[in-house]
């Protein structure tokens, strides 16, 4: 055998092996996930179907209302946006994880299944957080269900407008991030995260050069975050669902409860737009803008909290005195 023959089947073989390396990290890898995402949660058995949903904690009940790519798991890790002492009664909306999609899987119906979930935890009144996405059900839940809902707290609400729409722009980099939620790939996007880990921060929303500039427990937040979105294949049907824009406008100025929207104006989902029309129509609302922080307020979560917070006390339903966890 030549030198050459000799140089070139030695590297067949290295490929070889660092695939086969890979593949294997790949697959323990996302078994550890599948099995994260299966534990820590009920299935509820509603009228409309089965509703999986994690109860955590006590206190004053919030619905922690999850976005695109999310799940019952990372319902509960948003509620940290609002900080401690409250019971997180966090559901899996329609097309994620072991809450299937029904035939109607409007914003409407998502709310109806919202409020059931509610009441059969006996549940009277809850404070609703919906964050993108997930704004779109929380709005319909306080509009169909006022009594259910104490206060309403959206943040990067992904909402309707009538101009400048929420939306992620096409670059080549979203462009794959896209063929991955499209197919489903658990693979593909689990070697992004391996190789091109900015492409799918910024297909969040966010621009990598601020993840890159924050403290490293910031940095831990969104990384935890980009991983969560897997098993991509778990998660798909909903993303699908969410997709969709966000074209019914719905009568915002009947909402009665309480009222705070945040968002940021780097938001590479453009939902200021969406979250100043929202607090433009809804009476009594506060909204709270930043300068960055990107779709997943990057920098921002001391002064969220801290935010949700004041407005929470203001509204009555917690002490004034009380002191958010830094």
């Amino acid at each position: 055998m030549s030198r050459t023959k000799g140089f070139l089947l030695a590297m067949i073989i290295a490929m070889a092996a660092a695939a086969g390396l890979a593949f294997l990290l790949y697959k323990n890898e996302l078994g550890h996930r599948r099995d994260a995402a299966s534990r820590g949660s009920l299935v509820a058995n509603l009228d409309i179907g089965p509703v999986e949903y994690a109860d955590s904690g006590a206190g004053i009940p919030l619905l922690s209302i999850h976005g695109a790519g999310g799940g019952f798991d990372q319902g509960l890790a948003n509620a940290d946006l609002v900080g401690e002492g409250f019971r997180i009664i966090a559901p899996s909306r329609f097309g994620y994880l072991r809450t299937p999609a029904p035939q109607d899987c409007s914003p409407a119906a998502q709310a109806d299944a919202h409020a059931a979930l509610l009441s059969t935890l006996n549940v009277s009144k809850a404070v609703v957080v919906g964050i993108s996405a997930g704004a779109r059900s929380a709005v319909e839940l306080t509009l169909r269900h006022p009594d259910k809902v104490s206060a309403l707290i959206l943040i990067v609400p992904a909402l309707y407008l009538p101009t400048s729409p929420v939306s992620i722009d096409v670059s080549r980099g979203n462009k794959f991030a896209f063929w991955a939620v499209n197919a489903g790939g658990d693979f593909a996007w689990w070697a992004a995260e391996k190789i091109a880990p900015s492409m799918l921060i910024r297909f969040l929303g966010v621009r990598p050069a601020l993840v890159e500039a924050a403290p490293r427990a910031e940095q831990n937040r969104v990384r935890s975050i980009v991983e969560s979105v897997e098993p991509l294949s778990l998660r798909f049907p909903g993303i699908n669902i969410d997709s969709t824009p966000e074209l019914h406008k719905p009568p915002l100025e009947e909402i009665t409860a309480p009222t705070i929207i945040i968002s940021a104006r780097d938001d590479l989902f453009n939902t200021l737009p969406a979250a100043e029309f929202a607090a433009g129509k809804i009476p009594g609302a506060k909204l709270v803008v930043y300068d960055t922080g990107g779709h997943l307020l990057v920098g921002q979560v001391k002064e969220v909290r801290k935010a949700a917070r004041t407005f929470l006390a203001s509204a009555g339903l917690i002490p004034s005195f009380d002191s958010p966890r830094q």
